[in-house]
């Protein structure tokens, strides 16, 4: 039978394998195939090759955790192994199970998972249905979740493509009157997009898969005239969109393909508030089938701990 020795120099044995080797026995319960003994700075693993590799990349994922943190818990050895499916090994999107469910493991070895309750409702609508409308005010990780489930679902193979789009009209500007090529245009909309594929993906992995056309940043009047199929589509910001954008978004999707829709209401650019095609849609396809909308609230923001009552102390103003 295979066996493979793993070095963990540099990490403190017991703060790896927690106390009375408790880590080490619950990654033997997920992996009941395969016999692992820790010995001094060495672990020594026996059983199945696909096996050995898929513990392998826990330990990695583990010791990534205890050198940034200085400390490992037991939610953290629970949630890297939920990244890690006993039958493929893959980082996966996760279905219909619980709220601290991970989403997806970054380079740097951070843990992508739903932060409240509401985050965790909209991680299973997407497992759930094809369309999914996420509303809620700045910070609330709605579109970090978006694009994490997306990434997701490139790596595992469920799509064959990302497109992330947004209006690119924001502020009253007009692209055909700002200055520079086609890219250096869109670039300063479409900058947080960027953003969270660059903390997902790795650099070499995310610039070959823009050149491939596996990963699409687009803005959303670039979307018209097309059928994607197959892909994983995010519509950012729509609260900027009309609602002859926000259709024709819509019925850009193919065969096998998803869509997630995010905005916050009280932030439209537009001049008509009323014109926002994600406040019409909300009556339009209300109780359609495969169509879910979820709301996240200043509760669940994940940024500064000041963001929370910036937002509030704006609602109340605003009332």
């Amino acid at each position: 039978m295979p066996e493979k020795t793993l070095s963990i120099e540099g990490a403190d044995p017991l703060l790896l394998f927690g106390f009375n080797d408790v880590y080490l026995r619950k990654i033997e319960d997920a992996f009941p195939e395969t016999r692992v003994t820790a010995r001094g700075s060495e672990v020594h693993l026996r059983g199945d090759e696909d096996a050995l590799q898929k513990v392998e990349r826990v330990f990695n994922e583990m010791m990534t955790l205890l050198d940034r943190n200085d400390h490992l818990t037991e939610d953290d050895v629970e949630t890297v192994l939920a990244l890690f499916d006993a039958d493929d090994g893959t980082a996966a999107a996760p279905a219909q199970t619980g709220q601290r469910d991970a989403i997806l493991s970054t380079p740097d070895g951070e843990i992508i998972k739903p932060r409240s309750d509401n985050q965790a409702r909209l991680v299973q609508s997407a497992a759930a249905n094809d369309v999914v409308f996420t509303i809620g005010p700045a910070g609330t990780g709605n579109t970090y979740i978006a694009v994490a489930l997306a990434v997701a679902a490139l790596n595992n193979h469920e799509v064959n493509k990302i497109v992330l789009s947004r209006p690119a009209v924001e502020a009253g500007e007009e692209l055909g009157f700002l200055p520079g090529d086609f890219y250096e245009k869109v670039a300063p909309y479409l900058r947080p997009l960027y953003d969270a594929l660059g903390e997902m993906m790795p650099r070499d992995e995310l610039a070959e898969s823009l050149e491939q056309d596996r990963v699409e940043v687009v803005p959303l009047a670039y979307m018209r005239g097309r059928t994607l199929k197959s892909s994983f589509v995010i519509l950012d910001e729509a609260q900027n969109a009309t609602t002859g954008q926000m259709k024709m978004f819509l019925t850009r999707l193919g065969p096998h393909s998803r869509a997630i829709v995010t905005g916050d209401v009280t932030q439209t650019d537009l001049q008509d508030r009323s014109a926002s095609g994600l406040i019409q849609v909300q009556h339009i396809l209300k109780g359609i089938d495969g169509i879910e909308f979820i709301y996240l609230e200043r509760e669940d923001v994940a940024r500064h701990r000041l963001v929370q009552d910036i937002i509030a102390a704006y609602e109340e103003h605003d009332e």
